[in-house]
């Protein structure tokens, strides 16, 4: 496991460089999205993938892998949003940084546990198996936003951003360093 804690490392430190040098570009005018508002651009990525992976080829330069990339740092973002609240306000760098990799480390204890109980099986994996996966929590994620957040018995929201964050990252580990 510990080959997995360090592969997640270098996935989440992709993210992380993406996620400031955008921050440094746009600032975080993401701030203004509702919650709703991230899972449906989370879909459109997962959606993107899983059309690229049927057709086989994308007109648009951007390959699944930065697709999955942006999943992950949304998700965070989405957490963060949901911790928050929309706002129009800047959140200062620093806050933004901080928030973005604390929510990424929720994201790899939760990984490191599950990967405890089920023994890795994700590494037999196919990549499009972790699309429909995400597809499916994000269908999850809007039932429960259009419920205003209540369930019965089911996980929350962040629970299942988490749960995408790692699957994102598991195709990750699988585009970086091959199916091992």
């Amino acid at each position: 496991m510990e080959k997995t804690a360090q592969q997640f490392d270098h996935i989440i430190s992709i993210c992380h460089d993406l996620f400031v040098k955008k921050m440094r570009d746009y600032g975080t005018a993401w701030r203004i999205l509702r919650p709703s508002s991230m899972t449906d651009q989370i879909y459109i990525k997962a959606q993107r993938i899983r059309s690229i992976e049927e057709k086989g080829v994308s007109k648009i330069d951007e390959d699944a892998r930065a697709e999955f990339i942006g999943i992950i740092n949304y998700c965070s973002m989405a957490i963060i949003q949901l911790e928050l609240k929309p706002s129009e306000e800047e959140l200062p760098a620093d806050i933004t940084e901080r928030m973005f990799l604390e929510n990424l480390e929720k994201a790899k204890t939760l990984m490191l546990d599950k990967n405890h109980d089920y023994g890795e099986a994700w590494r037999q994996m196919r990549i499009s198996s972790f699309t429909d996966l995400i597809l499916m929590k994000l269908k999850r994620t809007k039932q429960i936003e259009d419920n205003q957040g209540k369930t019965l018995v089911s996980e929350g929201i962040e629970a299942n951003y988490l749960d995408i964050i790692n699957y994102a990252i598991f195709a990750m580990v699988k585009l970086e360093f091959g199916e091992e």
